[in-house]
């Protein structure tokens, strides 16, 4: 049974900081697995943030470039995205994803509300 555990959501003021982590728990070799933060939005469907691959270029949504930055460690089976100068159009609902060709799994979700 695999399992991805986002933490590290919460309230923020516009132009803050926060930091989200992704914990994945066990049968999985996560070194193989491209991982990915996505997020929803209310009334929104899902789309992408950030991808990165165990080797090779991340990818970016076009609204978040030079904002947020994902990182990954393989050794602590964990994903992170350092989301800086946040908006009130960046809250939403932020979704771990670890896809291995139509192999995927996705973690619960954790709130990012950005408000003054």
């Amino acid at each position: 049974q695999v399992q991805l555990v986002e933490s590290g959501g919460g309230l923020v003021q516009p132009g803050g900081s926060l930091r989200l982590s992704c914990a994945a728990s066990g049968s999985i070799f996560i070194s193989i697995y491209v991982m990915g933060w996505y997020r929803q939005a209310p009334g929104k469907q899902r789309g992408l943030v950030a991808t990165i691959p165990s080797g090779g270029s991340t990818n970016y949504a076009d609204s978040v470039k030079g904002r947020f930055t994902i990182s990954r460690d393989n050794a602590k089976k964990t994903v992170y995205l350092q989301m800086n100068s946040l908006k009130p159009e960046d809250t939403a609902i932020y979704y771990c994803n670890a896809q291995y060709g139509t192999m995927g799994y996705w973690g619960q979700g954790t709130q990012v509300t950005v408000s003054s």
